[in-house]
């Protein structure tokens, strides 16, 4: 059996994008950060944490939902407030968590890693419903089943699946609650 090593995943995306897209996936320390190309660096980078396997997917993930447009923007332009959201912001953190976390599910599938929501708020007041979270990325799972994954996640999860050698494609019965 393959480990899982962040190492794979940084060859692997370089395979499979950077020619295209001018993109590589970096190790960083300890904030996740995407920067766009500039005068101090001549390609854009997802820069992950510590090396985390589940970091590097969650960077990636959002990289594959962003789109060319956000692709231009530090961080793709999204809103985000750290660790400490009260209830609202915790609210509207998940709603624009959904899609990303369920393009990172099925990269954990297609490797044969086990998958958790992410709701990154340990010290906030907003409380969180894990279970109504996850339900709500599951149910974004099978709409991308049903009518496709984005073109750049599919193009990674195949990479994904036949480094592992997981079977494609993916169904509902690969995602359990």
């Amino acid at each position: 059996m393959l480990q899982h090593n962040y190492q794979d995943l940084i060859a692997l995306f370089e395979q499979v994008f950077f020619q295209q897209y001018n993109t590589r996936l970096i190790k960083g320390a300890d904030e996740p950060l995407y920067a766009p190309a500039d005068e101090n660096c001549a390609y854009h980078q997802i820069i992950f944490a510590h090396g985390y396997y589940a970091s590097a997917f969650h960077e990636i993930a959002h990289w594959c939902h962003a789109g060319e447009k956000r692709r231009l923007l530090e961080d793709f332009g999204y809103w985000y407030i750290p660790d400490g959201r009260d209830q609202a912001q915790q609210l509207k953190f998940e709603q624009v968590e959904i899609k990303p976390q369920a393009i990172e599910w099925a990269f954990c599938v297609a490797v044969g890693k086990k998958f958790d929501v992410s709701v990154d708020n340990l010290s906030g007041t907003g409380n969180t419903d894990r279970i109504a979270f996850k339900l709500a990325v599951y149910q974004q799972v099978a709409r991308y089943l049903s009518s496709g994954f984005p073109h750049d996640a599919q193009l990674y999860i195949a990479a994904l699946a036949d480094f592992y050698q997981t079977p494609l494609p993916l169904t509902r019965a690969h995602f359990a609650l």
